[in-house]
């Protein structure tokens, strides 16, 4: 975000925001893994289409597709990348939390030297 109020231009942190959209992604990646769960128990069951050899070929192929290396292997990839961004955005926060801490320390340790 752009400081212009005091003609100074640059970024500011807010962490409360920040806060809010680790929490937002705390929240996604648990839909995503109740979606994997789904996602697998459909993978499990072979879709009544019927007997004949052609259902059952197609009710076979549909399961595969569900599988590990189908949507459930596509589902679970998009789990781990959205649990890894939510893990990177809460250590920034972190981080960022502990130099402003670090930075008001230095600044009182100057101004009680004066």
């Amino acid at each position: 975000m752009n400081d212009n109020t005091n003609g100074n231009t640059g970024y500011q942190v807010e962490p409360d925001l920040l806060g809010l959209r680790i929490t937002a992604l705390t929240e996604l990646v648990d839909l995503t893994g109740e979606l994997v769960a789904t996602a697998s128990g459909l993978a499990e069951r072979l879709p009544l289409l019927g007997t004949a050899p052609p259902a059952a070929h197609l009710a076979e192929r549909l399961r595969e597709a569900a599988g590990p290396d189908g949507l459930v292997g596509e589902i679970q990839a998009a789990e781990r990348d959205v649990r890894e961004f939510q893990r990177t955005l809460a250590q920034a926060k972190h981080d960022y939390g502990e130099q402003e801490s670090d930075a008001e320390s230095a600044f009182r340790s100057v101004g009680d030297r004066l």
